[in-house]
Formats: C-alpha cells, structure tokens, sequence
C-alpha cells in the first residue's frame, strides 16, 4: 500500500483554489479548468515543471524539507494542511515493520490516565484515539454521549456516531462543523499512517455508507480542532454549550484526553449537574432507549 493517489489528489486540489491574482501571477489564455496551472505553481515553489508533475502524481519519496516548504508556500497551505504535506512526505519511505505498526495501531490506556479520568466526577471525560474510537470514558462522559454508546453498531466511534447514526445531527447543534472535524482528523491520521488497516477500514465503511462522509472526504481538508465550544442537544437535558479541550498524552501512542465543561452558573452548569445525577442514579453505560427523562428536582 502506498499514498501516491492521497498526494495526487491533496495538491491537485490545493492547486484547484488558488487563482492567478491570488498567487501574484498575471493571468493569461483560456482556462479549462480552476485554480493554477502545474507550470505555474512549479514556478512559485522554484522547482521545474517536470519535477513538480512528478510530485503531483503523488511521489514524494525522498522529497527535501526545502522543497516541501517552497511547495507550501506555493500552494498557500495553512499550518495544519502543511503539516498534513509533511505527513505524505514521511509516508512516502519505506513502510514500518509489522511490530512497529502493531504498536502503533493498538494503543492501550495506561491505568494513570483511567485515573485521571475517573477522578473528574464532575466534567464529562473520555480518552481517544486517532482513530476517533472513545477507549474510556468517566460516568458523566458517557451519559454524555448516551446515544453513542447506545447505539453497539457504533462502536464507540465518534465518526461513526457522527454519520451513520440519525440522532447525530440533534445531538450536534453544529453538525457540518462536527462533520469537517471528524473527516478533517481522519485524513491526518490517513496522512501519517496510510498502514493502518483499521482506518482504512473505517474510512471505506463511512465512504460507503454515508454520502455526507464522502463528499467531505473528496474535499482532501484537514482541520485539528484543539479547543472549542460544543454546542449539543442531549436527549434528556436538553442544549448544551460546554467548552471543550482535547489534551494529546506526552507519548507516541496518538491518545488524547478530551474533557468539557461549563463556564459556573450558567444553565449548561446546572443541566450538566443534572446530567450527573441521573448518571449515578442509573448507573455506568446506561442507554438512552432504556431510560425517562430525569427528574428537574436537584440532588
């Protein structure tokens, strides 16, 4: 398995967007297609067009970090798209040993970092991969996403969650922001790891399954969203606006420790402690279909 089409087709489209005013180019002929010509954005990056044509049909094995920088400066790509370019480039050497890649794909969380998450009672708090797959999660942070965990087919995927399953689109007042997310973070995890069969599995099931998956997906965005506010409509506490901050562990192991919260005495807050009660009421794991709406009476 290589990447040559994933390199192919992320700096054709790159190129598709940038116009000739953009780049600082006078613009000359009839165009039949978008965006620059490959003459052209080999021109901006100081390279010959026969080398950049090589490059865009999707060989960058042995490309030099100065050439990477020219070609990314050319193309105008944003720090996480540059990244991204970075990313093909390692992909493109020799592919890792088996032991290497089962390591890599199999990531256990350590018993410190269960702790640490079970020990914010109060925050909702998972721990996920790059594969967007929630491996632990506290009480509240399940109650959270009751409908995921609900819903076995998902697997406990957010992407999944995000797009095979209808209740997504309430649950996440901004869905297409959810969406570019989950499609964003999925091909820069592709990106750096284009072995991994457990994600090329995902992405073709979501590819197959979900029209919305792969409009997103031909689009070739990345997006890396660190730190937000998430606006959701849970089914028994009704909207929530929590904020969101997603902490990747010190370690190769591609985990991160995402944790909300409400700003104090705000309804969010309130609902939040709501959500909490019932969750301690009902127990770990609890699915929505199986529950009622809790009680507004506070604990």
């Amino acid at each position: 398995m290589d990447n040559r089409e994933a390199v192919s087709a992320f700096l054709r489209s790159r190129r598709a967007r940038i116009t000739p005013e953009q780049a600082g180019l006078p613009a000359y002929g009839q165009r039949r297609v978008p965006g620059l010509r490959r003459g052209e954005v080999a021109t901006l990056a100081g390279v010959s067009v026969e080398y950049y044509t090589r490059l865009e049909r999707g060989n960058l094995k042995g490309v030099s970090d100065s050439v990477l920088d020219a070609l990314a400066h050319a193309l105008r790509l944003d720090d996480t798209e540059r990244m991204y370019l970075y990313d093909l480039a390692r992909a493109a050497g020799p592919a890792p040993g088996a032991r290497t890649r089962q390591r890599a794909l199999r990531p256990t969380v350590r018993p410190s970092v269960a702790r640490i998450v079970e020990g914010m009672p109060e925050l909702p708090a998972y721990v996920m991969n790059n594969r967007l797959d929630t491996l632990a999660a506290n009480p509240l942070g399940r109650a959270l996403y009751s409908e995921m965990y609900a819903d076995a087919a998902c697997g406990a995927n957010v992407a999944r969650f995000a797009f095979l399953n209808p209740a997504a689109r309430r649950f996440y007042t901004d869905w297409e922001r959810m969406a570019r997310f989950a499609v964003g973070a999925l091909r820069i995890e592709a990106g750096k790891n284009p072995h991994d069969r457990a994600l090329t599995n995902l992405i073709g099931e979501l590819s197959t399954r979900s029209d919305a998956f792969r409009v997103l997906w031909g689009s070739h965005d990345v997006h890396v969203f660190r730190e937000s506010t998430k606006r959701l409509n849970h089914p028994l506490v009704g909207a929530l606006e929590l904020d969101q901050e997603t902490m990747s562990l010190p370690d190769e192991s591609g985990l991160s420790v995402v944790v909300y919260s409400a700003p104090p005495k705000t309804a969010a807050e309130d609902a939040l402690m709501l959500l909490a009660s019932w969750s301690a009421t009902t127990g770990r794991g609890q699915d929505a279909e199986s529950t009622s709406k809790p009680s507004t009476r506070q604990p």
